[in-house]
């Protein structure tokens, strides 16, 4: 997938597959965790990252990539599956501060999205954080509506939203 400008695409995104695609995604879920100003230890994030592609792998899972037209990594998303059966989680999403603005985020988004469909998935869900309002408005126009926790979090105001695939 691809967006154009005068011809030129401003990025692309592709399933990852290379070990340098590999090492672009662990950086960008680096900055996604420096980012929120909070501990995600109680997800296991380093164990996350040295297992990775891990419970993202394929075939149920799936590491999405956003370059620039430079071939520059902009953006990640990711998605894995959770019980029940037929249901999964979108994570990860994260687009550099130089990427945003391009319509990065909803192109990741409706990636994955497809993604679940191709993969058989019923249900698809997330969490954040509710100081992250873009992100929310973004997940709001994609279809996520709020939803029950689906497992404990130590994190006060955490905002579930899940959509049919």
């Amino acid at each position: 997938m691809s967006t154009r400008m005068c011809n030129m695409p401003l990025f692309h995104i592709k399933p990852v597959r290379s070990s340098e695609d590999l090492k672009a995604t662990v950086c960008l879920f680096k900055a996604y965790a420096d980012s929120l100003g909070i501990s995600l230890a109680f997800q296991d994030f380093d164990t996350e990252l040295e297992a990775l592609p891990g419970k993202y792998a394929s075939p149920s899972g799936e590491l999405l990539l956003a370059r620039d037209s430079s071939d520059k990594p902009v953006g990640c998303v990711a998605l894995r599956p959770i019980a029940p059966l037929g249901c999964c989680e979108m994570k990860r999403l994260y687009i550099l501060p130089a990427g945003r603005g391009l319509g990065i985020g909803k192109a990741l988004v409706n990636a994955i999205l497809d993604v679940a469909d191709s993969l058989g998935y019923r249900e698809i869900k997330l969490d954040t954080l509710s100081s992250m309002v873009e992100a929310i408005s973004l997940y709001k126009t994609a279809g996520f509506v709020p939803t029950t926790p689906y497992y404990d979090t130590p994190l006060a105001g955490t905002v579930f939203l899940a959509r049919s695939v």
